[in-house]
């Protein structure tokens, strides 16, 4: 993972530590086992500047002080991550065995979660050296962990919303039609840089009949007049994540696609109307689902409504039918319902939002109206 951590003290570290070994307890498991990767720096603040084949594994175990087994050649940064003071750092060199370091520190019978960035190798090398563990992915075991947000981590991600506000109002300026989409995306990526993200995780500008199609790929298509495109982008400032969509229009829209429009912006209204704590998740996604499937496009409508964003720009929870989680205060996500016509346009409108006390609440707020553009 790239990007600029977060500057949080040692012990909001060592409280999140503390908190993920109770969680694990709770859920039965006898430890948590954490490679690099965005469990890691949320734990530790730790991101390695190069990730290879030497093992460098969280061990958490409740009851037990966290060790980071590390290469020694690593040692001395991860000795300097904000939360190492908050840790027992335990080297290892080559022509060492890290496994049988590692299995040192773990109930040799015990089932730990496993992040889900641990290399294949690593894990194998662990059940080698330990046959009676067993092993699931953190996100199945825990999938709630790094959800709900502090006070510290909102004020974050909506820096990171008015970030990518700011690059929108200002994308809306540029010119449009006789560009190609690359070029827009590029301009994107340019903005989202010049209002303080370290990292730039997608510009998709999706053009007339590509706006179908909700993960194109950024092409040469030259953009036209009378193209509905899908702008979708977001990435990592200050170490968390931005996502926000809205669709806008070359010249004038006919009279359908502003229909279309309206509608989806009515569905990402209802979505944002369900949310409020202790409502579940699959909540939202049928709010918004229902608007669409009522005015006679649901099957056009072709994926979840909404997926939770942190320290990463795609996270549990997610809007779909089926996920009963119940909704917290200080879980964040998106709300994004779409259309899709194949052959012919897209439009989707995304928000990110928190769950407060009363509610929620947007952390984008750009206009959610048609926006003609040049």
């Amino acid at each position: 993972m790239t990007g600029t951590a977060a500057p949080f003290a040692a012990d909001d570290y060592r409280a999140r530590l503390e908190r993920a070994a109770r969680s694990a307890a709770e859920a039965g498991l006898a430890g948590l086992l954490v490679a690099p990767g965005p469990d890691l720096v949320w734990l530790t603040g730790y991101a390695p500047t190069a990730v290879t084949e030497r093992l460098t594994l969280l061990v958490l175990a409740p009851g037990q002080d966290p060790v980071l087994v590390v290469p020694t050649l690593e040692a001395p940064d991860a000795g300097k991550a904000a939360g190492a003071s908050a840790l027992t750092l335990r080297d290892w060199t080559d022509g060492k065995d890290p496994y049988a370091a590692t299995a040192a520190l773990l109930d040799a019978g015990g089932r730990f979660g496993i992040s889900d960035s641990a290399w294949a190798m690593h894990l194998l090398g662990l059940q080698k050296a330990l046959p009676g563990t067993s092993y699931a992915s953190l996100t199945e075991a825990l999938p709630m962990l790094r959800a709900v947000k502090d006070t510290a981590e909102l004020e974050l991600l909506a820096a990171a919303g008015a970030a990518a506000d700011a690059t929108f109002e200002e994308i809306r300026k540029v010119p449009f039609g006789g560009r190609r989409e690359s070029e827009v995306a590029a301009d994107l990526a340019g903005l989202l840089r010049r209002f303080g993200h370290s990292q730039v995780d997608f510009t998709i500008v999706a053009s007339g009949p590509n706006g179908a199609n909700p993960h194109h790929e950024v092409g040469d298509r030259v953009i036209e007049r009378g193209d509905m495109i899908v702008l979708d982008f977001g990435g990592l400032k200050d170490g968390y994540g931005s996502d926000t969509s809205r669709t806008v229009h070359v010249g004038e829209p006919t009279d359908e696609e502003r229909r279309v429009h309206d509608l989806v912006r009515a569905a990402q209204e209802a979505g944002f109307r369900a949310v409020r704590p202790g409502v579940p998740c699959q909540e939202v996604d049928r709010a918004a689902r229902a608007v669409i499937a009522d005015a006679g496009y649901g099957e056009y409508f072709i994926h979840r409504t909404g997926h939770g964003i942190g320290v990463t720009t795609h996270e549990p929870p997610y809007m779909i039918e089926g996920e009963e989680q119940p909704l917290v205060p200080g879980m964040c996500f998106s709300v994004e319902p779409g259309v899709y016509l194949p052959g012919r346009f897209g439009v989707r409108i995304e928000d990110i939002v928190t769950v407060t006390e009363e509610g929620g609440r947007r952390l984008n707020d750009t206009t959610r109206e048609m926006v003609i553009v040049d």
